[in-house]
């Protein structure tokens, strides 16, 4: 699966509820994470910005080993062909291009209205929320 940027930031910011649970089936490997180099750089990005973590409990070393924790249980892709463009919202096509070159059954997000509107689609591949996910 893919673990989309917004459900890993929710897991560390709120730590509870469904996005809490699916990561936890990645770190205890029930599921397998995928990753590449975007979407690798855009969770370092976010890990950075100092100010989405002001209310956060967690420290940054431990949100660092949290993905630490994570890409060791994730197996990295190689993306050798970009579906560009198909989303309406360009920063979340590296999503997709992950799912697809990785063989992904799901891309877990909690902005699925982003994926429904595509150019292409790729029927094997299911967008599903975390609790969706969970069900």
């Amino acid at each position: 699966m893919v673990l989309d940027t917004n459900v890993f930031v929710s897991t560390l910011l709120r730590g509870g509820g469904a996005a809490r649970a699916v990561l936890r089936q990645a770190l205890s490997k029930e599921v397998v994470p995928l990753f590449a180099n975007a979407l690798f750089s855009e969770y370092e990005a976010l890990l950075a910005r100092h100010h989405v973590w002001e209310t956060c409990s967690l420290s940054a070393q431990e949100r660092q080993d949290i993905l630490d924790a994570l890409l060791a249980c994730g197996q990295w892709v190689r993306i050798h062909f970009l579906w560009r463009p198909n989303l309406g919202d360009e920063a979340d096509n590296h999503v997709l291009e992950l799912a697809v070159a990785g063989g992904a059954e799901a891309i877990i997000t909690s902005n699925t209205r982003d994926f429904v509107r595509s150019e292409l689609s790729f029927p094997t591949v299911k967008v599903l929320t975390p609790r969706q996910f969970l069900e």
